[in-house]
């Protein structure tokens, strides 16, 4: 494949053409949120069969990464390009090859494919500072992180850097690294490592940097493409963000995408940022070219995510390695515990944003396990589920790639209105589909999406009780089942940590909860009841016919990762719908006779096609019909047209 040709999408930024070669450019090849991929995956994120691979249906793996990285460098090479190689983070946790060697396998692989530099994310704490620090001794390559401070003398003080320079083609180019500020609520790094404001740190060393005469400045950052454009459009001298944290696909060519690649923020002074990130799991490789004039100003960005599908052939030396250091768990991973009649759904743009049918299937788990004890009451968070199975047999190692993070289940009691306070910070953080948003089971809760975070967004709380939904007690004790990350404080459940009494945080691994449930009720059928529902109370008629219904099989496109819920328009009052409008899922809300439907709390396209059709999937026809620009931003009070 010939270099990228910046010089015919300069109009990408409306800049003008650009002819002169003396224009410095950078090419940058990056990945992120790995999340220990290392061997292929399917269409689910989640690692792919011996017979997908050979009917060519897998996609990534590391041997597939070294393979593009390889080629595209060769091409490169022979341009005389100046070439970045980069990680923005989360090599770490999320398949079995993390589980039994630690990131150590990353490290070898890493190595081998001659990556530049690499940006701590948040995960990389997982296993606690000492595990990381070990990591950083096996690579060849600096880790970065300027925001993320070691206490002095601590284990991993001294060990990476505030920001590197590289020299390509007599230029110097500063990579600078920042990582989410609320790594301590999402990972363990434990009391020696403190985080600091992300833009705070960047407008601080942005400018020293620049003193030492450097004008070409790259974030390489693990803080999501929400915070990657505020970093944007706050601080000065950043030319160019190369991000992760939050899986996000850019594209010009996927429709699904959350927008172009790259995508451009102003900053303060009205220059154009490019913003890249090449979603997860291995299954894409980021190409970006950079032109540079002669006072560092970027004056034109383009580039491609290489899709790494079964067209792209594993590197054959490093995909024998991988083989021979799967051997020892393969018989883990090939144990069959059951099987489901359709596909279970554990996308992150279900589970941390509305009820999801693998959040029943592990919240279900939890509660079977200890319903012995007296518990009531099961709760986890949407971030913990990594992936989705698909129908049919379901394995062990499977099982481990949804639940990678050896969690523990931990019991305790808990206030009514301390559960109810869990829940407000479970939903807090959707608009940045945060990884705390609440699976629940033997419990249902109703919320409002359109009031602001931390001000009452949950409406409604009932627990079951004999059988009954019942408003929960606030002055009520409860008993709960979580895991012990959630308990510890993680993803902001202070109140379990401060307020939890008679807690027994060393139950059984959640994995082995969820795969004995599902050898328990083999075949397992995927479900949704109703437990989580936009609004301000519950339709109880609906929630109760609805309660043993099987979820409908996961659409093969997965439009729900394109239909976030509405949102308010700035100028647009808050709108409250009654209950039974705001709710009900089985009838067709009212329309005008004109075929008009007024924007309420909680709509998207795939819930008004489910309504109007009967198939989410038919949600294109009303996108069409009203040139609805962005399908993730519905206005709360506009009026759109159904098409019959």
């Amino acid at each position: 494949m010939k270099k990228l040709a910046i010089l015919a999408s300069v109009s990408a930024m409306a800049l003008g053409a650009v002819e002169a070669r003396a224009d410095y450019i950078l090419d940058i090849l990056h990945t992120n949120d790995l999340h220990s991929r290392i061997e292929s995956i399917n269409k689910y994120d989640s690692t792919c069969s011996a017979d997908d691979e050979k009917e060519n249906k897998c996609f990534g793996g590391i041997a597939r990464v070294r393979t593009m990285v390889s080629d595209r460098r060769f091409a490169f090479g022979k341009e005389k390009a100046n070439l970045l190689v980069l990680d923005a983070g989360d090599q770490f946790q999320g398949s079995l090859f993390y589980s039994t060697y630690k990131g150590k396998a990353a490290a070898e692989f890493m190595n081998q494919i001659g990556y530049d530099a690499m940006a701590i994310g948040n995960h990389e704490f997982d296993d606690g500072a000492e595990n990381l620090g070990e990591f950083i001794a096996k690579v060849a390559f600096p880790l970065i992180s300027g925001n993320t401070i070691a206490e002095k003398g601590s284990v991993l003080d001294g060990k990476y850097k505030d920001y590197v320079v590289f020299e390509r083609g007599g230029e110097k180019i500063a990579v600078v690294s920042v990582l989410a500020a609320d790594t301590k609520e999402t990972s363990s790094p434990g009391d020696s490592i403190s985080f600091t404001d992300p833009i705070e740190y960047l407008n601080g060393i942005v400018p020293k940097i620049e003193a030492e005469g450097i004008n070409k400045i790259i974030a390489l950052t693990h803080v999501g493409i929400e915070e990657d454009k505020r970093i944007a459009a706050n601080v000065k001298g950043i030319d160019v963000i190369v991000g992760g944290h939050s899986h996000t696909l850019l594209s010009n060519t996927d429709e699904k995408a959350y927008g172009p690649y790259p995508l451009m923020v102003d900053n303060p002074d009205g220059v154009k940022v490019p913003i890249v990130t090449a979603y997860a799991y291995s299954k894409y490789l980021g190409e970006l070219s950079v032109v540079f004039d002669d006072a560092g100003k970027v004056i034109a960005a383009d580039g491609v995510p290489h899709l790494l599908d079964s067209s792209v052939k594993p590197d054959a030396g490093m995909a024998a390695r991988v083989a021979a250091l799967g051997a020892p768990i393969e018989e883990l991973k090939t144990k069959q515990v059951g099987m489901t009649s359709a596909p279970i759904d554990g996308d992150r743009n279900s589970c941390r944003l509305q009820e999801c049918s693998m959040g029943d299937l592990v919240t279900d788990a939890m509660l079977d396990r200890v319903e012995g004890q007296g518990v009531q009451i099961a709760i986890t968070n949407g971030g913990g589920l990594r992936a989705s199975i698909d129908q049919g047999d379901v394995t062990m190692g499977e099982v481990l790639t949804v639940l990678p993070f050896q969690n523990t289940l931990s019991t305790f009691e808990l206030s009514g209105k301390d559960i109810v306070g869990s829940l407000e910070n479970g939903v807090s953080e959707t608009a940045d589909v945060a990884g705390r948003f609440a699976q629940v089971a033997g419990l249902r809760y109703a919320w409002d999406e359109s009031v602001e975070p931390g001000q009452g967004r949950v409406k409604q709380v009932q627990v079951m009780e004999n059988g009954e939904w019942k408003d929960i007690n606030p002055d009520k004790m409860y008993k709960v089942v979580s895991n012990n990350f959630m308990r510890a404080g993680g993803d902001g459940y202070k109140l379990f940590k401060e307020n939890g009494q008679n807690a027994y945080d060393y139950g059984p691994g959640l994995e082995t909860v969820v795969a004995d449930y599902l050898s328990k009720n083999n075949p397992y059928t995927p479900k949704t009841e109703g437990r989580i529902v936009k609004g301000t109370s519950f339709d109880m008629a609906q929630a109760e016919t609805s309660k043993k219904e099987p979820m409908a099989e996961m659409p093969k496109e997965e439009p729900k990762a394109e239909m976030p819920a509405a949102t308010p328009a700035a100028e647009a009052p808050k709108a409250e719908a009654p209950a039974a409008e705001m709710t009900k899922t089985e009838e067709k809300p009212a329309m005008a006779e004109t075929g008009d439907y007024v924007i309420q709390a909680g709509d998207n396209l795939w819930d008004l096609a489910r309504k109007f059709y009967g198939d989410a999937t038919e949600w294109k026809k009303i996108e069409e019909a009203n040139g609805v620009e962005n399908v993730r931003r519905l206005k709360i009070g506009d009026t759109i047209k159904i098409p019959k």
